[in-house]
């Protein structure tokens, strides 16, 4: 019997979701136990389950850790107390020891590692002497394969590496596993040695991805999911650009890279030659008015703009865990309402930014108590995130979960460059497309606090702000929870250390 009858079904679920469960645990016992292997990779369809189930394993380590939860509350998003019972409170404290914090980082970097462990099956395969993966489908299998691969080692690199510069990059950060079917333990590299790795397998992956369809027909999201599984000559793998990592997720990840270690002469020639062929070609157009406005269905995650996000069908279900009114005071939330002295968010967002966007997806909930808990009495302001709450109409970007945005690159630019009107009609070209009318003149002396204040609004939920400030080093930040306070983070905090059971591995 053809492989193709036996995945037949599970081939079509997951190349249209990349979010089964059933996909990744089925390649999770059969891949491990090796009774498939040699079937599964008989024909393309087997290579583009692989690569599909490595994608949806993806939403367990992102999600609640490595974009909305975790990650961000380690950035201090969010109003989470340092005295008191809520869920999220040892990581907004770095309690690295806590048993709670153990028990995620060691599922997070299991979870990754396995992950990895399979793409490196992929990728064996795609290279063997008598592959049955087709010359048409090889650059974008092996393409994303290496891509995923370098994108998972470098977010685990900037979780548990060093802050890196000159006087680090030497230092051990996390091992990288590119050998397919290694039972050994792979040393620790140091910071250097793994960003070369990243960085081979980004150019590599970008080569191979040179021709990825996105760059001459866009990135064909469809909501007729039979249209495109029955289209045979663009099938659903070559569609829906935005939930893979494609071409120009790949330079936007170069990009991160460089800026990562330092070298801003090449982190600005990867983002701005990716935003002169995106613009040119209109490729991840401005969310429009009609939709981040909408009252039926908005877009909150700005969905046109994204590079790469993942589909995420689970989403609404990660929003009520996280954001949900029902859960009160265990709700990720900013303190106080919509504006005001005591308002988080109009700080947040600054002064004339009321038709932001962004400042769209709160909702202030006052409560009223009198002194022995009664309802009546003192009133309290509490604001909710609605970003990823769950759209009841049927809409392309309702599951998306966005990892990468093209606000960021027109950041890295802003960032790089020496030139202060470059600088701000890069920052411009983000408030301008958030809708709003007043802009503030870039000096050398505010250049950083007006990049770092419009990064944190650009990607929270996200999972990029923590990174962001440890890249930057920086000792304070004002995102928290009280807008008279300003958090100090020692830079020790900056650095997550190994999860135990690797340390105890080692011994």
């Amino acid at each position: 019997m053809k492989i193709k009858n036996l995945l037949k079904n599970l081939l079509i679920i997951t190349a249209i979701s990349f979010t089964t469960s059933s996909c990744a645990d089925w390649l999770k016992v059969d891949m491990e136990d090796g009774i498939m292997e040699d079937k599964l990779y008989s024909e393309n369809e087997g290579f583009f389950t692989v690569l599909n189930g490595i994608y949806s394993s993806m939403n367990e380590t992102y999600g609640s850790t490595l974009s909305m939860g975790v990650i961000d509350v380690m950035a201090q998003y969010y109003n989470v107390p340092a005295n008191g019972t809520h869920p999220y409170k040892v990581y907004a404290n770095y309690d690295y020891q806590d048993d709670s914090f153990e028990s995620t980082s060691s599922s997070l970097w299991e979870k990754t590692y396995k992950m990895i462990a399979n793409i490196n099956v992929l990728i064996d395969h795609c290279d063997a002497p008598e592959t049955a993966l087709s010359s048409r489908y090889y650059p974008i299998v092996k393409g994303e394969a290496l891509a995923l691969r370098a994108m998972l080692h470098f977010d685990l690199l900037r979780l548990y590496g060093p802050i890196y510069s000159s006087s680090t990059e030497s230092s051990q950060a996390i091992p990288y596993l590119d050998i397919p079917n290694n039972k050994d333990i792979m040393p620790i590299l140091s910071a250097k040695e793994v960003c070369d790795k990243i960085l081979k397998d980004l150019k590599d992956a970008s080569d191979l991805l040179k021709d990825d369809p996105i760059r001459t027909e866009g990135v064909q999201a469809d909501d007729s999911d039979e249209q495109s599984t029955n289209n045979q000559e663009n099938p659903t793998f070559l569609r829906n650009r935005q939930y893979r990592l494609n071409y120009y997720a790949v330079q936007g990840l170069l990009a991160r890279l460089y800026m990562w270690m330092g070298n801003k002469t090449e982190a600005y020639n990867c983002a701005s030659q990716l935003l002169d062929e995106i613009t040119l070609n209109q490729t991840f157009p401005w969310v429009t008015r009609a939709a981040a406005t909408s009252t039926s269905a908005p877009d909150r995650v700005f969905s046109t703009e994204v590079m790469f996000g993942l589909y995420n069908t689970s989403r609404g279900t990660l929003f009520d865990g996280l954001f949900s009114q029902s859960l009160e005071g265990d709700a990720l939330t900013f303190v106080g309402g919509l504006s005001g002295d005591d308002s988080k968010l109009a700080q947040f967002y600054g002064t004339n930014s009321s038709s932001d966007y962004r400042r769209k997806m709160w909702e202030e909930v006052v409560t009223s108590t009198d002194s022995e808990g009664e309802e009546g009495g003192v009133s309290t302001s509490i604001t909710y995130s609605l970003k990823y709450e769950q759209v009841t109409t049927d809409s392309y970007f309702k599951s998306m979960i966005p990892l990468m945005r093209i606000s960021e690159m027109y950041l890295i630019v802003a960032e790089c460059t020496d030139d202060l009107q470059e600088a701000q009609d890069a920052l411009h070209q983000i408030r301008w497309n958030r809708n709003l009318t007043t802009d503030e003149e870039v000096t050398a002396d505010n250049k950083e606090q007006l990049i770092t204040d419009e990064f944190a609004r650009e990607v929270i939920g996200e999972g990029q702000l923590f990174f962001y400030y440890k890249r930057h080093a920086m000792e304070e930040f004002a995102s928290g929870t009280d807008v008279t306070t300003t958090y100090k983070m020692l830079l020790s905090n900056y650095v997550v250390p190994l999860p135990k059971s690797e340390t105890d591995n080692r011994q």
